[in-house]
């Protein structure tokens, strides 16, 4: 890790990234447009198409009021799927636009999601409330990750999975992430430093840190384009010119469940039943 950060603890300092981004831009999520619909197109599909695979193989039953919490939900893009399976949902933010967006595509789709603005390093939900936590896209724009663990581990009930997916703090991720994505002038997507590399994750790291609020890593896998190389450097250099929009972008990476786990993983754990 950096000097801006505390290898056991993954607290950072503040600063290393502009999370301000999804409060300017909070109004935006579900247009095709604008920068945050680049976590919906392939992303939200590839993510959904593993958790409920984990949750057939963990919980073995319907998914019909399973209390489900979504921890950085964003513009809501995970928490209405969940809900349209009939899980019961409850999405958490720090960003109040984020939130709103959220509330008002869910009502526009019919879809019962209860949204809250609040952070995951302290949640503002009773302890052991809920079956499922999901974490997508959160632990590396954190201040601290082990407080954020300790939250989830908090509201979940004895036994209750953890899905989480992030990046990997790996030369692949600081190649793609950082510098294809952000620094590159033919193919970056945004000026604001969305990810910054020092705050990313490694597997075993994450691992120790689950382990320390009692939850046991379960599985990792890897998570990321299945578009060519060269196939994603070209989309993102359309999407730089404006030849293609974010959510065209994000269909064109195809993102899902991969072999390798050197650009971003995603995986699940479980908190220990009584």
């Amino acid at each position: 890790m950096s000097g801006d950060s505390v290898a056991f603890g993954f607290a950072v300092m503040a600063g290393s990234v502009d999370n301000g981004v999804y409060e300017r831009l909070g109004e935006s999520w579900w247009d095709e447009a604008s920068l945050l619909n680049l976590l919906h197109g392939s992303v939200t599909p590839g993510r959904l198409a593993y958790f409920r695979d984990v949750l057939a193989r963990r919980l073995g039953t319907g998914l019909a009021g399973l209390r489900v919490l979504d921890i950085g939900c964003g513009g809501g893009f995970l928490a209405e799927e969940l809900a349209a399976l009939g899980c019961e949902v409850t999405g958490i933010d720090p960003s109040p636009a984020s939130v709103g967006a959220a509330r008002a595509h869910a009502a526009g789709r019919g879809l019962r999601v209860g949204y809250r603005v609040g952070a995951g390093e302290d949640l503002p939900v009773p302890d052991a409330a809920f079956a499922v936590a999901c974490c997508c896209d959160v632990l590396e724009h954190v201040r601290d990750v082990d407080r954020v663990i300790s939250e989830t581990a908090r509201v979940l009930e004895p036994g209750g999975l953890y899905l989480f997916d992030t990046l990997n703090r790996t030369l692949a991720s600081k190649l793609l992430a950082v510098k294809a994505a952000q620094q590159w002038r033919l193919t970056r997507l945004t000026d604001v430093a969305v990810h910054d590399w020092d705050m990313f994750i490694k597997p075993a790291e994450l691992g120790a840190a689950l382990a320390r609020h009692g939850l046991a890593l379960g599985e990792v896998t890897g998570l990321g384009a299945r578009a060519r190389p060269l196939a994603v450097l070209l989309s993102l250099a359309a999407a730089r010119r404006g030849r293609i929009t974010y959510g065209e972008l994000s269909r064109r990476l195809d993102v899902g469940q991969v072999a390798g786990t050197a650009v971003s993983y995603m995986g699940f754990a479980t908190k220990a039943p009584r």
